[in-house]
This record gives C-alpha cells, structure tokens and sequence, in this order.
C-alpha cells in the first residue's frame, strides 16, 4: 500500500512553438517568434499520479492547442508583447477549467531585427543576430478555489545570454587572506560575463497589470545593465562583480517603479595573462596583453535586490 504523499505537482506542454504575424492594411508587417510552456497545478490533479484517475486531467495536447488558439483569436497587442501573451494564457487556464488552481506560463523569445536599407525598415523582411533571449513567465493562481473570480498575477521577465566584456576598468583586491588564498590581487583586469538577469512584478489587477511598458521596461534593464558595467564612473563600482551587479540592479529598480526586485546571475568567465616569463617576456598585470579564456571553473555571482519598502502599483 501506498502512503506517500504529493508535496507539489505541475504538468503541461513545454516548447509550444508559435509564430503570429500581424499584417497592416499598407504593408506594414510585425512578428513574434515564440518558445512556450504551459504548466496547470492543483489538488484535484492528485489522483491522476496517486490513483491513475485522469478524468480531471486537461491533456496537453489541449494546452497546446490553446496557446494556438489563443494567439489566432487575441487582438494583436495582446500577443506582440511576451508578457501581456503570458498573462493571457495564464489567466484564461484558471478562469476556464474550475479544478485548475495556478498557471505557469513561460515564453521564451529571441526576437527578429527587421532588415534596414537606406536606413529604412523594410516591411516585411527581418534577421536574426547572435544575441541575448528574452523571456517571461506569468503564475495566475486564484485566490479562494475553485472561484475564478479573484487571482493573483506574478510575472518575471528577464533576458539570459548577454555576452559583455571590458579589457580595463575591473578590479579585485583586498579580499580575504589565509593559506587556501593564491589568487594575486588584480587591480586592473579584463572582465567578462554572460548575464542572467530577472525582473518581478506582481498584481491583483490584470488590467493595470498588462497596460505596464513591458518593452520599455525590458530596454531599459538591458541599456542599464551595459552602462553600468561600462560607464559608471565611480571607482567602487568596478571594485568586484558584486558592486557591478548591484549596481545595475538599483538603476532598474530607481527607473521603473513597477518592478518589485531584479535578480542577477553572472558568471565570471576568466581571462588569465598567460605567463611568457619563459621566454623572457613581460606579459602580467600592466604589461597583459596576452590573455588565455578559461572556460571552468569560472566565478557565479548572485544577488537578488529589492527596495527596503516595495512599492505597489
């Protein structure tokens, strides 16, 4: 007999591929490339792993269905956006299937540059460059189930895979000595990271939610991530990846009053100067020139930041 039990349970359709295209009246074409996964979770799910009951059990073949039902019949703003897409799917899961507690959402993108020629968009042609992804999750989970009258919204956005690097203006010094310790100081080094970075948002409003600057706000983190990694004047600020990463943090959260903390992960992916002492050649700290990338083990660096009373909106 069996008596374990279920702590937590989620099931769904990952890597739903989408494609919408909106095509205005002159000529005028927009595209949206999607990647999305579509989680359900709720106790009545239960029985489907405990008792292989799967009466309640919304296939996932529906799921998929859905996401392409619903970027066919949504206005187009409501799937031009990643977020506002997210939300939609979200919502419409808890709200259509009562035994349906929460819906994860999660839409990954890597978005299309539309060609220029004479420095002018083309109207329908578009590119793709080597570039970070964008991605967004939404969590609709309904307040008193199985009523879908009142929920909650959480969404995180972010990017991954931004590849950064500076050959001066880093530093590592003065940290913590004993007999383990063989790393030299650094006061000037060349620095790179692929950066993970994640922004938050929560409401009980869906409507004030989705009318939020998603795409401004995603540029934003984005041109705030690269200028303080770059710009920053201040001498501290370069002094780890820690203040960096703080950094960075703080001017999205100063620049957008919605976004409830940013997370960061960003690992240090060395550039040793390689030693060319044994061929008499100079070639460490002020004389580096010559650098050798070391893929692992590399330095991971974290850090989730908020403001010390979260504002609401």
């Amino acid at each position: 007999m069996e008596n374990s039990i279920i702590k937590s349970q989620a099931y769904g359709k990952d890597r739903v591929r989408v494609v919408r295209v909106v095509r205005h009246a002159d000529g005028w074409q927009e595209i949206a490339d999607y990647w999305v996964c579509c989680l359900l979770s709720g106790e009545q799910f239960e029985t489907s792993y405990t008792k292989g009951d799967n009466k309640l059990v919304v296939a996932t073949d529906s799921q998929k269905n859905t996401v392409y039902y619903l970027a066919k019949t949504l206005p187009a703003e409501k799937v031009m956006v990643p977020e506002v897409f997210a939300t939609e799917v979200a919502s419409f899961m808890v709200k259509k299937y009562a035994h349906v507690t929460t819906c994860h959402v999660k839409v990954t993108t890597k978005p299309w540059e539309r060609m220029k020629f004479d420095n002018k968009g083309h109207a329908h042609s578009f590119y793709r460059e080597g570039k970070e992804t964008r991605w967004t999750e939404a969590y609709a989970t309904k307040t008193n189930p199985p009523s879908a009258e009142q929920f909650t919204v959480k969404v995180n956005s972010g990017f991954f895979d931004l590849e950064v690097l500076k050959t001066t203006n880093s530093s590592f010094v003065d940290f913590w000595r004993d007999e383990l310790a063989t790393l030299p100081d650094m006061p000037d080094r060349l620095l790179s990271t692929k950066v993970l970075c994640q922004w938050t948002f929560v409401s009980t409003d869906l409507v004030t939610l989705q009318q939020l600057p998603f795409d401004a706000i995603f540029a934003g983190a984005k041109r705030n991530t690269l200028d303080a990694f770059a710009n920053d004047p201040r001498a501290w600020v370069h002094a780890s990846v820690q203040t960096t990463l703080y950094i960075m943090a703080d001017r999205i959260l100063n620049d957008f009053a919605a976004v409830d903390d940013v997370y960061y992960a960003l690992p240090n992916i060395h550039y040793f100067p390689f030693d060319l002492s044994k061929f008499g050649l100079k070639n460490t700290q002020t004389d580096a020139e010559v650098y050798m990338p070391i893929a692992d083990p590399s330095g991971f660096i974290t850090a989730t930041i908020s403001r010390p009373a979260k504002g609401k909106f």
